[in-house]
C-alpha cells in the first residue's frame, strides 16, 4: 500500500468525533464511534464485496453526521470564502458533503483490521477545540500517528470533527493548497465540477487501483 493509499485510509479516521449518545466527551466519542464504524465494515462484508458502494451507505449513516462538513469546507476555501457567490454556497457545502462521503468510502475500501489506539482523555472542560492524537499500528509497518481537530459547537454544545493530521498532513489545509490556484483561476464553478467528478467515480476493493 503506497503512501497515497495508506493516507486515505487515515483520512476515515477525521469524522470520528461525535457518538449519538455521548456528544460530550470528544475522546470517549472518538473510539465509540471508531469501534461502532469498523464492526460494521466486517459485519456487511459479504454485500460491500457484491457491491462496494455500501461503504457509501456506511459512510453517510455513521459519520458524516458527526462532522462538522460545513465548518469544514468553509475553511477548505479559507480567503475565498467570503468572495464567493452566496447563491454558490449551498452547492459547494452539498458537493464538499458529497465528497467526503466518498473520500471515506475509498479510504474505508483499504481498511484491513489495524489496530487504533487512542490517546487518554486529557481535560477539556475550559476548551472550545481540542486535539486527540492516536496511533495506528499495522503488522510489518512503522507506528502512523495522527491527530483529529475537535470543536464545540455554540449551539448545541456538541463536539464535531473539522480536520485530521496524518503524517504531518492536514486534511484541510492540503484540500485548500489544491483548490487555490482553481478558485484563483476559474472560480468555484470549477471545483464544484471537479468534486462531483469525484463523487462519480466507482469504488474499488482492488488496492492497487485504490
Amino acid at each position: 500500500m503506497n503512501a497515497f493509499k495508506r493516507f486515505l485510509l487515515l483520512v476515515v479516521f477525521l469524522p470520528l468525533a461525535v457518538f449519538a449518545q455521548e456528544k460530550q466527551d470528544p475522546y470517549k466519542l472518538l473510539q465509540e464511534v471508531a469501534t461502532i464504524t469498523f464492526a460494521q465494515i466486517k459485519e456487511r462484508q459479504p454485500e460491500i464485496k457484491e457491491n462496494p458502494e455500501v461503504l457509501k451507505q456506511i459512510v453517510e449513516t455513521e459519520l458524516l453526521p458527526y462532522i462538522d462538513y460545513k465548518f469544514a469546507g468553509a475553511k477548505v476555501l479559507g480567503k475565498y470564502f467570503k468572495s464567493t457567490p452566496k447563491d454558490r454556497i449551498p452547492v459547494y457545502f452539498e458537493e464538499f458533503r458529497k465528497y467526503l462521503i466518498s473520500t471515506y468510502a475509498v479510504a474505508l475500501a483499504q481498511y484491513d483490521d489495524q489496530e487504533v489506539f487512542f490517546e487518554p482523555a486529557k481535560d477539556f472542560s475550559k476548551k472550545k477545540a481540542v486535539t486527540v492524537r492516536a496511533l495506528i499500528r499495522e503488522d510489518g509497518r512503522p507506528d502512523i500517528k495522527i491527530a483529529f481537530n475537535v470543536r464545540k459547537s455554540r449551539k448545541t454544545n456538541e463536539w464535531k470533527a473539522f480536520d485530521m493530521v496524518a503524517e504531518g498532513i492536514s486534511m484541510v489545509s492540503s484540500k485548500r493548497s489544491e483548490f487555490e490556484s482553481i478558485l484563483r483561476q476559474d472560480g468555484i464553478d470549477k471545483v464544484i465540477e471537479l468534486m462531483k467528478e469525484k463523487n462519480n467515480q466507482s469504488i474499488s476493493l482492488n488496492k492497487d487501483e485504490a
